[in-house]
């Protein structure tokens, strides 16, 4: 099985520059002669955190519930944020961590790489595995309004598979370290 073609862009035009990520739209030339225009958000890219707490209990995930105005609700989420270039993706979810949670890790890991959603955004998000915690003074965004707890992991799984976890970047981090045995241990 072959790739399909790339698209050839003709044009480009930036709509808007953001803080954080800018709008653009392209033109790319179709097949059979014209042109498509498409609208994106150019995104210097972000990270997911899953940061584990080890307690006599056993494991616990450190997460947020995060008010988003965007849909007018809390989510429950790991901890994240996006890149501020040319910042490594290892040393954003270290601040990131430190930021939103209140945790500074001794081991970060990789666990994957994702586009976010690829139809609208280049945003290319890295997800992590952090432990060896130990508390550190949280620093939120301004604007940012969350709160931190802790769960088992087998209590955040459970709320993903029942609707109770919503948030994409937090349901695809949780499921890959679940299968991956990196939640193990969990004692409720």
């Amino acid at each position: 099985m072959t790739d399909p073609p790339a698209f050839e862009i003709v044009a480009r035009r930036t709509l808007h520059r953001g803080t954080k990520f800018d709008f653009e739209q392209i033109d790319v030339a179709l097949d059979g002669g014209g042109t498509l225009s498409r609208d994106l958000v150019r995104h210097p890219g972000a990270v997911v955190v899953l940061p584990l707490v080890q307690t006599p209990q056993g494991p616990r995930v450190v997460y947020l519930k995060n008010q988003r105005p965007a849909i007018g609700e809390a989510l429950i989420e790991l901890p994240a944020g996006t890149l501020e270039p040319p910042e490594p993706p290892d040393v954003c979810a270290h601040r990131e961590l430190i930021e939103e949670a209140g945790y500074n890790a001794a081991t970060i890991t990789p666990l994957s790489r994702f586009y976010t959603t690829p139809g609208m955004t280049d945003e290319l998000m890295h997800a992590f595995v952090a432990t060896d915690l130990r508390a550190a003074d949280r620093a939120p965004e301004a604007g940012e309004r969350m709160t931190v707890h802790l769960a088992p992991p087998s209590e955040l799984l459970a709320m993903v598979e029942g609707g109770g976890v919503m948030d994409a970047k937090s349901m695809l981090t949780l499921l890959l370290a679940e299968r991956r045995g990196l939640l193990a241990g969990d004692a409720d």
